[in-house]
């Protein structure tokens, strides 16, 4: 059970003194009046003492977008999230580097997710999506998260890495403790136990890649970077091939399985919503955008300034941190009318920055989209309600905004 370690009151104590990055505030999922409290007196914001050191804050949609895009002075390099590597797993990721050498990476992966490709996937995702549900027990409660969100995505991963798919499981454990590390994103991860665990990621696929050398046919991941120039070394670059091995796992794992986690709340929460999806099974696509607004399964991003520069009046300076919680600009008023509501039907329910802006816009994004529409869709063919019966257990991180636990109760038609 989550630890209900008593927080700051966000609106009693001195502006200075808000520190977001704390984990266990998304843990007991008390952010809401922190970030209120930011965008209307201190949009951009200097924490001056964190576990993380210092860094500033952005959050309002239209400056988060301002940073995102403006990567000439917002740089990705050395780390995408609040903490820093540690020195023994200094590990590299495309996502956290600048152009050229980002945009070569980047371009290597990119086909896994190409239009054809996702056309291709569409049938084996609602071959599997429907074995799952078909296979859930009806009127008994079970964890939502682990027999639905985290089979479905570990099974898509799989795919995407033709990943041995009996071991799939690893895929799993490995995402959860790279994205888990105290010191990078304040999770409750213990680095004994991280370090061997990343390293056995490593070997592991390692020997994948020694075994699909030369392999022509496949649009794996493995197979798609063999075949790049500029990435068919990656086993020589062995903190390089882990970084990019973490990003695409975390990438591929983290964000739909919270998201498809988070669906079912929200529609829970607000069952007027819940009742429009029932009479128009059509909302579904808009309802997806929705979720993933709602949720934002990534709720930071980190940049560091590669110049002094001025944001909103607060003068930044060269190698400081600068978050942009897409969190926050999800929830902002100015940007998104009714924010703070989860409204299934919206006029445009895309505006949104849970998948970021500019060059290091979420890759998988659609690939996210299609896999929450398809499982709403075969959801809605045979359940009336999907019943929430107990409180959600959530992850303690300040990056992946996550659970371990939601009880539910299956209805049938």
């Amino acid at each position: 059970m989550n630890q209900a370690i008593e927080l700051p009151d966000p609106n009693s104590i001195p502006l200075e003194q808000i520190d977001v990055s704390d984990g266990r505030i998304y843990q007991q999922d008390a952010w809401r009046p922190f970030f209120a409290r930011l965008r209307e007196e201190a949009p951009v914001h200097y924490c001056a003492d964190s576990a993380f050191g210092p860094f500033w804050s952005v959050t309002r949609f239209e400056d988060i977008v301002a940073v995102d895009t403006n990567h000439e002075v917002f740089s990705s390099e050395p780390a995408i999230v609040i903490g820093d590597m540690t020195e023994e797993m200094e590990v590299e990721m495309f996502i956290a580097m600048d152009p050229p050498k980002h945009d070569v990476q980047r371009r290597a992966a990119q086909p896994v997710v190409a239009p054809q490709n996702l056309a291709q996937m569409e049938s084996l995702i609602r071959s599997r999506v429907c074995a799952i549900l078909d296979n859930l027990p009806v009127g008994e409660t079970f964890n939502w998260v682990d027999e639905v969100s985290i089979n479905l995505t570990t099974q898509m991963l799989a795919t995407l890495f033709d990943f041995p798919f009996e071991e799939r499981s690893k895929l799993t454990y490995w995402s959860d403790v790279a994205a888990g590390s105290p010191e990078i994103a304040g999770g409750d991860v213990d680095q004994e136990e991280r370090i061997p665990a990343l390293m056995e990621c490593l070997e592991t696929f390692n020997r994948i890649w020694h075994e699909r050398k030369g392999r022509d046919e496949g649009f794996d991941l493995i197979t798609l970077l063999q075949r790049d120039p500029h990435t068919a070394d990656l086993p020589d670059r062995p903190m390089e091939f882990l970084g990019n091995l973490m990003l695409l796992i975390v990438g591929g794992n983290d964000t739909t399985r919270n998201s498809i986690t988070g669906g079912v709340l929200a529609l829970n929460q607000n069952p007027a919503e819940y009742d429009k999806l029932r009479s128009d099974h059509g909302l579904i696509p808009g309802m997806v955008s929705e979720i993933i607004r709602w949720q934002t399964p990534l709720m930071h991003m980190r940049r560091t300034a590669k110049q002094d520069v001025e944001l909103r009046g607060q003068q930044i300076k060269q190698g400081d941190k600068v978050v942009m919680w897409y969190l926050s600009g999800n929830r902002d008023e100015s940007a998104i009318e009714n924010a703070d509501d989860f409204i299934i039907d919206r006029a445009n329910p895309r505006h949104h920055v849970s998948f970021g802006f500019g060059i290091h816009r979420c890759m998988g994004n659609r690939l996210g989209e299609m896999q929450l529409r398809i499982l709403w869709e075969e959801i809605m063919r045979r359940f009336s309600f999907v019943e929430v019966v107990g409180e959600p257990e959530r992850v303690r991180s300040n990056f992946v905004r996550g659970y371990t636990n939601l009880p539910v109760k299956l209805h049938a038609l």
